[in-house]
């Protein structure tokens, strides 16, 4: 179990970075995390925001440096990649207005100094929405991007040292262009995530990456991963964070599908564990930060720090904590919500986001989220609690909307019930139904099924025996329900007796 924690001010001291996204945030080391650049309200920045782990203090260093064109740092920009190498962050690309860009810079943390960089080989071609990774502790590999005309699936692979760009020559099945995924080194394997394809389609799919080891002899070639578990929705925009023997996945946006013809921002935790390899949803408390994209986590220890990111209208300023059940700073779950950290700022974000101004605090996934979109009032219950349809208030009053008819028994309108999901689809299913719906399900399991095998409903984890079968039994709100889960629900439904 992990628990969100809204930063409060006693976490830190000085000046918190202002809200964005798009930006980066990097780890140097164990003593600090760089922020760097960003938008907010169609400005972009160059800023640097330093976050002091040991002394819990923000600072703004006052940064020297040397461009080619006499500047000291590099242009403001959104949408970059950041590495971090030993003490140094480098930087390259990015957008600016309509602007691709294509330098490359680097900033020494000791003496907070800036250098563009003049790199040689196979020059990468200017791009934004990009994903890189460091190599080692002197490599790093960048993968995709969109340079303003066309989605790339380019690989290069830079060496620090003598500042050689090298496009990597893949052989096989290459994945389909992107841009906004994630990239992240595991072990010799690079994993790339998601994105925005070619066309237009946000992607859920998985890919690895050899060959960029040096000292192995493997040819560089893909590989399209299929994992069991509990797959993230597809998404772009998402972050995925090491720690430990885990890869942290958080927020993204996706498409509505049949549901909504507007994206969907998450705030979903998904971890790929390395140990079993395979997808397994974080359990987390109720209160969790509001749906976003292009936002920064980054981990500190055993923590996760959460910062920025934007949400279709709102771009986003608050510090979030994710941390394990026994830190320290889970006591002050019960405290005054006025002593949190919390700050969002409206912002309108160019080229293809859509430009809002009214304030947006959304809680939950993409069903909670479409729900306050549509303005529709759903009740989700707050744990897994199995009552008889003849005391299910909301049961019975969506039977009689639904049949049209008030002068059925309980029974009766029950059975009117089950028979209309019977003989729906997913499509033609409506928001209010699947609280109700899930309910239902869960009620059914557990009379055919758990009673079955002399389950105990408070320990059901251990005593269901077809839980793989049923396996959306133990969600205990419907909110956490994905746009991918309707179908499968649905047809697990269907499966049970529906008396």
């Amino acid at each position: 179990m992990h628990y969100w924690v809204r930063a409060s001010p006693a976490d830190f001291t000085g000046p918190l970075p202002q809200p964005r996204s798009g930006h980066t945030a990097v780890n140097i080391g164990k003593s600090k995390i760089v922020v760097f650049g960003g938008l907010v309200d169609k400005k972009f920045l160059n800023d640097i925001s330093v976050y002091d782990i040991d002394n819990k203090l923000w600072f703004q260093p006052e940064c020297t440096g040397s461009g080619s064109e006499g500047q000291t740092a590099p242009s403001p920009r959104a949408f970059h990649i950041a590495i971090a190498i030993d003490c140094h962050m480098f930087v390259f690309g990015g957008r600016l207005g309509t602007k691709r860009l294509g330098d490359f810079w680097v900033l020494d943390t000791d003496i907070w100094q800036w250098s563009e960089l003049t790199s040689f080989g196979d020059l990468p071609s200017p791009r934004d929405f990009a994903a890189a990774s460091a190599i080692g502790n002197q490599k790093i590999v960048m993968y995709g991007g969109w340079d303003g005309k066309k989605w790339l699936s380019d690989v290069f692979v830079l060496d620090t040292m003598s500042l050689e760009w090298t496009e990597l020559a893949v052989s096989g099945t290459l994945p389909p262009p992107r841009c906004g995924h994630t990239a992240t080194m595991v072990e010799k394997r690079l994993l790339v995530y998601g994105g925005r394809g070619g066309g237009g389609p946000i992607m859920g799919d998985l890919w690895a990456l050899k060959g960029l080891i040096d000292e192995d002899t493997e040819v560089p070639g893909w590989t399209l991963l299929k994992l069991p578990g509990q797959a993230p929705a597809a998404r772009c925009g998402h972050t995925v964070t090491s720690g430990g023997h885990y890869l942290l996945m958080f927020g993204g946006h996706g498409t509505g599908g049949w549901l909504s013809r507007y994206d969907v921002y998450f705030n979903d935790c998904v971890v790929l564990d390395r140990v079993s390899v395979q997808w397994k949803r974080l359990a987390t408390n109720a209160e969790a930060p509001s749906p976003r994209a292009y936002h920064t986590m980054t981990s500190i220890g055993s923590r996760y720090l959460l910062f920025g990111g934007f949400d279709g209208k709102v771009t986003h300023g608050d510090l979030w904590w994710l941390v394990p059940e026994d830190d320290p700073i889970t006591k002050r779950l019960s405290a005054s919500p006025s002593e949190a950290i919390h700050e969002s700022h409206d912002s309108s974000m160019s080229s293809g986001f859509r430009s809002k101004t009214k304030e947006n605090h959304m809680d939950g996934s993409a069903i909670s989220e479409l729900q306050k979109r549509l303005n529709i009032s759903v009740s989700f219950s707050g744990g897994l609690q199995i009552i008889h349809e003849h005391e299910d208030k909301e049961f019975l009053e969506l039977a009689s909307r639904i049949t049209g008819n008030t002068t059925f028994t309980n029974k009766q309108a029950a059975q009117a019930l089950r028979e209309h999901w019977r003989n729906s689809t997913p499509k033609s299913l409506r928001l209010k139904e699947l609280s109700v719906l899930l309910r239902d399900y869960q009620r059914l399991i557990s009379r055919h099924h758990l009673a079955n095998v002399g389950s105990h409903l408070q320990s059901t984890e251990s005593g269901f025996i077809e839980k793989d079968t049923f396996r959306l039994y133990h969600i205990t709100n419907a909110s956490q329900l994905r746009m991918s889960d309707i179908p499968s629900l649905l047809t697990e439904y269907k499966q049970l007796p529906l008396d």
